[in-house]
Parts: structure tokens; sequence; C-alpha cells
């Protein structure tokens, strides 16, 4: 399966980038998700809870970032198994790039799937894939402007408060932005892997 997107976030490039890298928040993000966990240098640990139509299981995954170019690109590459319900892996792209009110997103993602969910049909499988892609987004965005809320300025428009930007920190040493890719790359491949 291929799918490929972009979503347009108020934040700013690097707040996405830092939103991106907050495995709580990615955790919190991705539908069914039950851990993200680092395991290494940029690779992580996942699992999810996923159902595609009468095939329901979790899914435990491994995700290697790499090629990373901070605030602004990164590729990852995952695999993740759900035992009889199947297997899924493959590979994904994240870009943010800076707007005059915000960000961009692009996200490519390449997988395969086998086992049990590969004998679903593919506009199920798709279906829910695009679901929860779109699910995820929803719910970053949330959780983007739950730390960087809007203030308002002498025109009347927000913009994202400087001093949440300090609060958010970079405590961690990954780019948020690619925990988000990663996410977002497993919770596909998690879902392709189940259909």
């Amino acid at each position: 399966m291929d799918m490929t997107g972009q979503r347009t976030l108020k934040a700013t490039q690097q707040q996405a980038w830092e939103a991106l890298n907050d495995p709580e928040i990615l955790k919190a993000c991705i539908p069914g998700c039950k851990k993200f966990e680092s395991t290494g240098d940029n690779a992580y640990a996942v699992a999810a809870g996923i159902k595609i139509g009468p095939v329901a299981a979790t899914f435990n995954g491994n995700v290697q970032l790499t090629d990373i170019v901070a605030p602004t690109s990164y590729k990852l590459n995952f695999d993740a198994q759900g035992g009889v319900a199947g297997f899924g892996k493959g590979e994904s792209s994240v870009e943010l790039k800076p707007l005059p009110e915000g960000c961009e997103l692009h996200y490519t993602v390449h997988s395969t799937v086998g086992g049990k969910i590969a004998q679903l049909g593919q506009r199920l499988i798709d279906g829910v894939a695009k679901n929860m892609a779109e699910d995820f987004f929803k719910r970053f965005e949330a959780a983007l402007d739950e730390r960087y809320p809007p203030v308002e300025t002498a025109t009347g428009t927000g913009t994202a408060a400087p001093a949440n930007a300090a609060k958010s920190g970079a405590a961690s040493a990954l780019p948020k932005w690619i925990w988000v890719a990663g996410a977002v790359a497993v919770a596909v491949a998690m879902w392709i892997a189940s259909r």
C-alpha cells in the first residue's frame, strides 16, 4: 500500500518538530497505542491494538529513524507483528515546511502486509488506514493547540505564545516531528498489517 498526504498545522516548524519527538504526545495520538518507548539511538518499540473488519489484534513493532535533518525531515523504517492476524513492514518519509502562519507536514508511506489481514479487501484496508491517519492528525493538532495556545495580538490574530515554546523544552534528544511521523507511519503500517 502507498499513501501520501499533507497537513497544514498552526504551530511553527520548530514547535511541530518538538511535538513529533515527544513520546507521550505520540502515544496519546496514535489510535490504540499502548506503548511507544525508546530502545536505542533513534529506535523505538511500539505496540497498538488495531481492528480491521473481523480481524483484531495487538501489533508489536519497531521503528528506526534515519536521514534526520532537524527540524525539516527524516525517514523511518518499521515492522509490526500481530501473531496470527499477520504482519506489516515498510518505510515512510516526513517533511515539515515552514509557512507564514505555521507549517505544512508532508508524508509518504509505502508498506506491505501478510497473514490474515492480507486476505481482507483492499478497500477495507485503505479505508481503515485513512481513518487512522485522520484520527492521528486530529489528536495531534489538539495536542499542539493545548501545548501552544494562540495568544491575542493587537490586530486580533492568534500566534503561538513564546512562553510555551520555552516550556516545551527540548528534553527529548529527538525532534518531536520525528515522533509524530513515526507514530503515523507505525499506525498506518499496523493498520495495513491487520488487513
